[in-house]
């Protein structure tokens, strides 16, 4: 099993910055892409920023220029800080991995239990 873990969420004023960070633990061979993904109430999860084991990131246009993505593969984890914050960021924040838990494995999807990160105006 892979455990992914968050930490960094919480309650931020309009323009303020947070920091997640989430560790993947367990039986892990190998992790390709890692991501954040973000659910407000009422609409679809979405794709907030990837980033691949070889640093190559991708983000939602939304966040674009506010949130920076970055991994230690060392320690299997992965942050997003974000800064500029608006009211509509606020969503629970996922974490999301590719893990290839054994050599002779292909990579499965893991996700975090989420964490709450509110913006107020």
């Amino acid at each position: 099993q892979v455990q992914l873990a968050e930490s960094g969420g919480g309650l931020v004023q309009a323009g303020g910055s947070l920091r997640l960070s989430c560790a993947a633990s367990g039986t892990i061979f190998s992790i390709n892409a890692m991501g954040w993904y973000r659910q407000a109430p009422g609409k679809s999860r979405e794709l907030v920023a990837t980033i691949t084991s070889g640093g190559s990131t991708h983000f939602a246009d939304s966040v674009k220029g506010r949130f920076t993505i970055s991994r230690d593969n060392a320690k299997n984890t992965v942050y997003l800080q974000m800064n500029s914050l608006k009211p509509e960021d606020t969503a629970v924040y996922y974490c999301h991995a590719e893990v290839r838990r054994r050599w002779y494995e292909s990579s499965g999807s893991s996700w975090g239990q989420g964490t709450q990160v509110t913006v107020s105006s």
